[in-house]
C-alpha cells in the first residue's frame, strides 16, 4: 500500500462573496471541485462532486471503472438536487483528481478530470500538467474560457482518466483555477519545490495566489507518495 502523505488549503480571495470549491483529502482518493461561477449554488454542486468522491474512498480494490462511477453519480446527485430544489437549477461544477486503483493486481494512481481545475505532477524538480483544461478552443489563448465539460449535465459529461504507476517519489498537485490564473508554472514549481510539508505547501500556493490577486476562490490539495 502506498505511503501518502497530504494537506489542503483554500481561500474565498479577494473578490469571490463566497467559496464555491470544495475539497477532498481522503485515505485513497483527493480531489478539488470548483462550483460554476455565475451559476446558481456553485457550492452546494462543488460539495455534491466531492460527497460522491468520499464514497468512492470507502470503496476497497478500487479500480478505474469504480471511478468513473463514483462521477457519473456525483452527476446524477447534482441534477436530482436541482430537480428537487428548482432554486438550485443550473448548478454546475468542475472535478478533478486522484485515486489510488488496483489494475491487474498491482496498485496504480487514476487521475480524473472534468473541467478546467487541474492535476500537476512534479518531481525532480519538474512540473508537468497532467489534466487538459475543458474550455473553448478560442478561449485557449486567453487566461480564462468558457468550460465545455462540467457535472451537473444531460447528458453527462465523459470524464478523462488516465493510468498511472505508483511510484513514490513524486508529489501530485491538484487545484481550482484560483491557482493558475494568478501563479504561473515557475511559481507554482519554485513553491513545490520550498515546501516539503504537504500541508505547507499547499498554504503557501493559496497565499501566493491571493497576494497575486485572488480573483476567484483557491483550493490547493498536495499529495506526496512518499517511501515506506
Amino acid at each position: 500500500m502506498a505511503t501518502i502523505r497530504a494537506g489542503a488549503a483554500t481561500d474565498v480571495g479577494k473578490i469571490r462573496r463566497r467559496n464555491e470549491d470544495s475539497a477532498l483529502v481522503g485515505e485513497g482518493v483527493w480531489a478539488v471541485a470548483d462550483g460554476m461561477g455565475g451559476h446558481a449554488a456553485g457550492d452546494v454542486a462543488s460539495d455534491l462532486a466531492v460527497t460522491a468522491l468520499r464514497r468512492l474512498d470507502e470503496v476497497r480494490d478500487r479500480d478505474p471503472f469504480d471511478v468513473r462511477d463514483a462521477l457519473t453519480r456525483a452527476n446524477d446527485d447534482i441534477l436530482a438536487a436541482a430537480v428537487e430544489d428548482p432554486s438550485l437549477g443550473g448548478m454546475g461544477t468542475t472535478v478533478t483528481g486522484l485515486s489510488l486503483v488496483t489494475v491487474e493486481g498491482e496498485e496504480r494512481w487514476v487521475v480524473f478530470n472534468i473541467g478546467d481545475s487541474r492535476v500537476y505532477r512534479f518531481v525532480g524538480g519538474d512540473l508537468e500538467q497532467l489534466t487538459v483544461d475543458h474550455v473553448a478552443p478560442e478561449a485557449l489563448t486567453q487566461r480564462r474560457g468558457v468550460i465545455t465539460r462540467a457535472l451537473g449535465t444531460i447528458p453527462g459529461p465523459k470524464p478523462d482518466l488516465w493510468v498511472l504507476p505508483a511510484v513514490p517519489g513524486v508529489r501530485y498537485l491538484i487545484c481550482s483555477d484560483g491557482l493558475s490564473l494568478e501563479l504561473g508554472d515557475r511559481d507554482i514549481a519554485a513553491v513545490l519545490a520550498e515546501q516539503a510539508d504537504p500541508v505547507q505547501a499547499a498554504e503557501e500556493l493559496v497565499r501566493r495566489a491571493v497576494v497575486a490577486g485572488g480573483r476567484d476562490n483557491v483550493t490547493v490539495v498536495v499529495v506526496d507518495h512518499v517511501a515506506a
